[in-house]
């Protein structure tokens, strides 16, 4: 735990403790960061063609999820499309349509997460394995960093759901990044996310290169503006491809731990991915795990639901983009948490000085 982490959990503990006795924890903070992964940018092979393969979030969309109360867009992309071929620039046609999806979604006050959306992957070959090298990774975050360096609404999602890659070899490839984009001159937030597809159901478990719990604490980041960004999902298996949800209080045991685990290490956490079905029962899950991170707020930085976006069909189970206007089920628990009471903006700073 660093002094200036030790200092802030302080000066958060009094503020607590002298809130009138009416006041709870969740009303004195909450996570700052409350959103959607709108979905669609990463879908198809790379190469293929804008609105045919792939599409960006319309700004019907964007204004739909602004309006529920929501503050933060988790925005998934293909490294391989940025980045043809590695080593060199980005390729400006792709970037310029990033940049013109967060100028649409600076235009309603949210907050971004670029989200290379890769599993730890190049053209199918892993983080770590040649010609996919950690300086060839760390190389595309110092293109992408400068890019966007001291956009204070924009953060810096490392990877999407690091697998088959050993927890150590991932922690020094994700270092190696974090020194870029600071080199780079970027004091953008980083979210940085675990091994084994970053499941806080899993976080503590053993495995190739160790467990998240403990590998994952060797993160060094020069300026620790950092964030563990988790997923988590609430069916049997914790995937997120079934409609039940029997895995309920698995969930919340889930976040409770990581909970436990950020307060003991002082760590901020964010919610990257979770989702349910229309299932009453699974709502009933998902509004619990959403009013724990509500009442953990000195942990928890935020989250950003899984998924929307203009290309999901209908029938998808975990889907909340509206259609035809009709809302789905989900969208009540998920504006309840959206509009529940927020820290002071001078609380939620995202980029250092």
């Amino acid at each position: 735990m660093t002094a200036s982490s030790s200092s802030w959990r302080r000066l958060a503990a009094i503020a607590v403790a002298i809130l009138p006795l009416h006041a709870g924890i969740a009303e004195a903070a909450g996570p700052c960061l409350r959103g959607i992964n709108l979905s669609g940018a990463e879908f198809g092979e790379p190469g293929g063609e804008v609105f045919k393969a792939y599409a960006y979030p319309t700004e019907d969309t964007i204004g739909y999820f602004a309006r529920k109360g929501m503050n933060t867009v988790r925005l998934p992309f293909l490294w391989e499309r940025l980045q043809p071929k590695l080593g060199e620039p980005l390729d400006e046609d792709e970037l310029k349509r990033i940049k013109d999806t967060v100028d649409l979604l600076r235009q309603r006050h949210l907050t971004i997460i670029l989200d290379p959306h890769n599993y730890a992957s190049y053209n199918k070959t892993k983080i770590g394995t040649p010609p996919v090298t950690n300086s060839a990774f760390a190389e595309f975050w110092a293109r992408l960093a400068v890019e966007f360096a001291d956009q204070k609404d924009v953060v810096f999602g490392l990877m999407n759901e690091p697998n088959d890659i050993d927890t150590d070899v991932w922690l020094k490839a994700a270092n190696a990044a974090i020194r870029t984009i600071r080199a780079a001159g970027a004091n953008n937030l980083i979210l940085v996310p675990g091994n084994r597809w970053t499941g806080a159901h899993s976080w503590m478990a053993d495995g190739a290169g160790g467990a998240n719990g403990v590998v994952m604490l060797g993160i060094r980041d020069p300026r620790n503006n950092f964030a563990y960004e988790v997923h988590q999902y609430f069916d049997e298996d914790s995937s997120g491809t079934h409609a039940e949800c029997s895995g309920n209080d698995k969930a919340r045991a889930a976040i409770g731990q990581m909970t436990d685990w950020g307060r003991k290490n002082g760590k901020r956490l964010f919610l990257g991915e979770f989702g349910v079905s229309q299932d009453a029962a699974c709502i009933t899950g998902l509004s619990a795990v959403l009013g724990d991170i509500q009442n953990n707020g000195d942990v928890w930085l935020g989250w950003s639901y899984w998924v929307a976006g203009d290309w999901w069909p209908e029938d998808e189970t975990l889907n909340v983009q509206p259609h035809e206007g009709r809302e789905r089920k989900q969208m009540k628990a998920l504006e309840m948490a959206a509009k529940a009471p927020r820290p002071p903006k001078s609380a939620c700073k995202l980029s250092v000085e």
